[in-house]
Parts: C-alpha cells; structure tokens; sequence
C-alpha cells in the first residue's frame, strides 16, 4: 500500500526532522520500521496551530490539489459543521422510531459503522493509482477502495444497494477496473492493493448481486471478470477444476471445506448472469460446480467434511475442533460451516434427507457445547451454542429457519442476537466489526429481512425491531416498515401487508423495497401458525 499526503500547519515551522527507528516486534520476531517527522514551532506561540492534511493515491501535487479544492480556509468551525452535515444527510437516509434510546445508538451507531468503508480512492481530477501501481485519470466513475469482501458480501454490500444506489454503481466500475487492472475481481483490496486475504471468490457475488438488481454495468466485462476469476489456477481452484473438490491432502495451504463451498456460491453467482446472458454452455459448467458442496457432505455424521483427493474423509473428525489458518475451516468448526450453502438452501436440506432431520440438527447448533481446542481461532467469538454470531460465515444461518416453513424460530433467534449480543458500550459488538458486516447485520435485521442467497435480492424476514422505520430507497422514493403492537414479547409476525394488500410470503424481493411503499406486521407472543408456513410462501 501507498500514500501520498500534504500538511500544512497556521503557524510558521521553526524545524522538520524526520526518523526512522527499528524496532522487534511484540507480536512477530522481526524488524519493524517505524517513520515518523517531527515539527519543532516557536517557543513564544500563543494562539493555537491548525493543521491542514490532505490525501492522494497518486502524488503530493495531487493531495496539494485536493486539499485547495476541498479545503482552501482556515475555518476550523466550518469543516467541523460540513462534516456534522455530510453525515447527517447520511444518517437520515434510515429513520426509526421507537422509545427505547439505548435501541437508538446502538442503530445509528451501526449505521455509521456501516459507511466508513469503502472509502473514496481518487482525486479531485480524477487521477488514482491502480492495483498495478500505474496512475489512471478516469473522471466517467469514483473509485474506491477498502473491501473486506469475504465479510461484506453478505450483508453490507446488500445494504448499500438498498440505502446507497448513488455509489453503487461506481464500486461496481471500481472493482471491474480492479479487474482489468490484475487480472482478477478484488479478493481483499486494502488501499488500491490486492492483499487476497480470507478464501473464496467474494467479489463475484458483490458484482452479480449488482447486476441482478438492475444496476447498470457493462455486463459482458462484468461476465468475463467473474469467470475469469473463477477459472483461475491459484488459491485452490486448480484442484476444483481437477477433482469437482478441493482435497485436503493437495492443498498446501489448508482450510479446504472453507474454500470450497464459498467457490460454490461464488460459482452459482457466475451461473446467474451466464443464464442472464444466454451462455449455456457457461450456465452447465458453473452450475454444476456451485453444486460442489454436496461433495463435503458426510451423510453419516451430517457435517461437511474434509475430503481427500482418494475420496475419504479426514481422520480423526471432531466437529467441535478448530485449528487456526491449518484446519479444514476457516475461522471456524464443522458445526459452524455445514450450514455455509446459502445459494442452495433446499439442496442442503435434501442431503439431511428431509426437513426435519434439518430442523434437528439446526436446533442443535445453538445448544450443543463442546471444546474447540486450544489453537481455535481467536475469531469464534458471539456463541450461542456453536452458532458463533461474532464471525461472518454464519451470518444467514438464523434464517434457514424460514425455509422448513419455521420463520418463528427466525424471530426468536434474530431477536435475541439484536438485544443480546450488540449494546451502546465500547465493547457492544460480539467479534470482529469487519468492516461494517457485524453492523449491517444489525442494520438489516432490525428493519425484519436479511439477504440469504448471496446475490439477487432475496430477504428473508425475521423479527423486526422497531415500531416505525423509514428507509429512503433513492429516486425521492422511501420504503416504510410498520410493527404494530411490537414488543419485546411480540416478536413474532403473525400477518403481513404490502402496500394495504395482505402479504403471506416469508419474504420480499429488493424490486419491492426500491419501488417504495408501505410493508406491514402484525406482531404478536405466540408463533402464527400459519405466516410462512406453507411451501409456498418460503423463500
């Protein structure tokens, strides 16, 4: 990563010294250079030094640039007002009412969480530095950076859709741009700079979740960015191609379920627009790889299962044991990724054999207790059970529950998680913010609906949190969501209406919530007995 910056101070500079120390690391038993400047003033200053700093991705002329054009006084009281100004406009784009305050920080807390990243990556000329480290000026988009995509695909980048559509194009053009600048889709950008942290192909599903939802990219590039990442021979996916799995025995660098079954989704994502395009050929393929999960699944144990290349399940298998960047998981157990085919959700039902030989084994994620061993990863934080809600491959799995016709089950467990396991304190978050995901979880799950399938827009409901929420959706449109007679006792729908017309689906496509209108529940203590119950109104 790289920066370029400029400051400049109100008061004349007396001297400049800059050093560079080494030092050994507390953490890692290495060398570690640590620069910094210092700036010397007058002893006799008496009014207060103002500092000015601005960035760029590309040069110091350009960050002088930037910094004339956004910033050209010296009104400290000013910047402080444009920015309180700039956020509120943010903030308001969600408006709830309830009377419970605590309830209120924590939302807008989240909310703000939510919008610190991605960050602006250009200047105001429309020059940045691509991931090839080569200057670009393209003032057609803004591009961004920071994308801790293996959290965020599932439910910031869905998030944005809904409450920013302004930017969501221009992510879009910068991750497509990202591609065309390395060759493949951004795994984990962190300042215009490919880190390929975490596994899988998340950047698939941010991109196809775009296009399915009518936002304008060039689709053709957008296609061929996604199955080119797909297709590639690195992190795995050569032995994808060669096995239909990734054995654990080739893999050098481990956590070979985990990467499996996010290439899996990934894969279906890449289907979605290959049928959306009319590439046949392209829609077998990868249809057939994104049902490469089946292939972890042990039916006797019912978990998904490190595989070898001869076809045999590791041994010895512990389902509770987690062994940090060596196990078959990633950040996580057996328990915790079983449940990781959100793009599938009655093909994994079918491998249990039936719904409830599913509804069991779900039940017991949240009750089972075991021990994790002592190289578990640090990451599985937020338990209940081994439902570990601190880290994000687990995010949808509360609301399988909609899919075997349970939706109560959903409610009772999203609404435990939002008064239990987030809290105005420092430390109000079960794990890792990751980059707004642990927020946007909140954020979406307080409004009643989470995005299951990882592309498309498809939420599913839940138990919302709020008397009232405004939400404004963009094109001066707004989508209102009412719980009448909510309470921490009536937290299970009981009825539905879109726009006054009665509503029995457990569900709501993102088409529905963009066009503005009015969705309503009715809440109540006793699970309906027939709200999204039936086959037909589950996701």
């Amino acid at each position: 990563q790289r920066i370029y910056f400029t400051a400049v101070f109100s008061q004349p500079i007396k001297n400049f010294l800059v050093f560079d120390t080494i030092r050994i690391s507390d953490t890692q038993n290495e060398e570690m250079h640590s620069v910094f400047g210092r700036v010397d003033f007058e002893d006799d200053i008496t009014k207060p030094i103002l500092v000015k700093v601005a960035l760029s991705p590309g040069s110091i002329e350009n960050a002088k640039l930037n910094l004339q054009a956004e910033i050209p006084h010296w009104d400290f009281a000013q910047v402080a007002s444009n920015a309180d100004e700039a956020w509120n406009k943010q903030l308001n784009k969600v408006k709830i009412e309830t009377k419970n305050d605590t309830d209120k920080r924590v939302f807008y807390t989240a909310l703000y969480h939510s919008m610190i990243a991605p960050s602006v990556f250009c200047d105001v000329n429309g020059d940045y530095r691509g991931t090839d480290m080569k200057v670009y000026n393209d003032t057609s988009f803004t591009n961004y950076t920071t994308f801790s995509l293996w959290d965020t695909y599932r439910a910031a980048h869905p998030l944005m859709t809904i409450i920013h559509p302004e930017i969501v194009g221009d992510i879009g053009n910068t991750m497509l741009k990202i591609y065309e600048q390395q060759g493949k889709l951004p795994v984990w950008h962190l300042v215009g700079n490919e880190t390929d942290c975490m596994v899988g192909n998340p950047g698939i599903p941010v991109v196809a979740d775009m296009i399915l939802k009518g936002y304008k990219l060039d689709e053709e590039l957008a296609f061929e960015a996604m199955k080119t990442s797909a297709m590639l021979d690195e992190r795995g996916l050569n032995w994808l191609k060669e096995y239909g799995y990734i054995p654990y025995d080739k893999e050098a660098t481990h956590e070979t379920v985990a990467k499996g079954l996010e290439y899996a989704l990934a894969d279906w994502c890449v289907a979605q627009i290959a049928r959306r395009l009319k590439k046949e050929e392209d829609v077998a393929y990868f249809s057939q790889r994104a049902n490469s999960y089946k292939m972890y699944f042990d039916k006797n144990t019912k978990f998904m299962r490190g595989l070898s290349s001869e076809g045999k399940f590791r041994e010895p298998f512990d389902p509770f044991l987690s062994t940090h960047m060596q196990g078959d998981y990633t950040e996580g157990t057996a328990w915790q990724y079983t449940w990781l085919v959100p793009h599938d959700v009655y093909g994994l039902i079918n491998l249990f054999g039936n719904e409830d030989a599913f509804i069991s084994k779900l039940d017991s994620l949240f009750i089972v207790r075991g021990d994790m061993g002592e190289y578990a990863s640090a990451d599985i934080t937020g338990l209940i059970g081994q439902y570990a809600h601190g880290n994000e491959p687990g995010h949808h799995i509360t609301y399988l529950y909609a899919y075997v016709g349970q939706p109560a089950k959903t409610a009772e467990k999203v609404r435990y998680i939002l008064r239990n396991l987030y809290d105005d304190t420092t430390a109000g978050l079960s794990g890792n913010e990751d980059v707004g995901q642990m927020s946007s979880w909140y954020i979406l799950s307080s409004l009643g609906f989470y995005q299951v399938a990882p592309a498309g827009g498809v939420y599913v409901f839940g138990s919302p949190l709020f008397n009232k929420t405004t939400i404004n959706v963009g094109n001066n449109k707004t989508f209102t969501v009412i719980a009448h007679h909510n309470s921490n006792e009536n937290i299970y729908i009981q009825s539905a209406k879109l726009n006054g017309e009665p509503y029995s689906k457990s569900f709501i496509k993102h088409s529905d919530i963009i066009a503005g209108g009015i969705l309503e529940f009715d809440m109540g203590n006793t699970p309906s007995a027939t709200f999204g119950v039936d086959k037909a109104d589950r996701p």
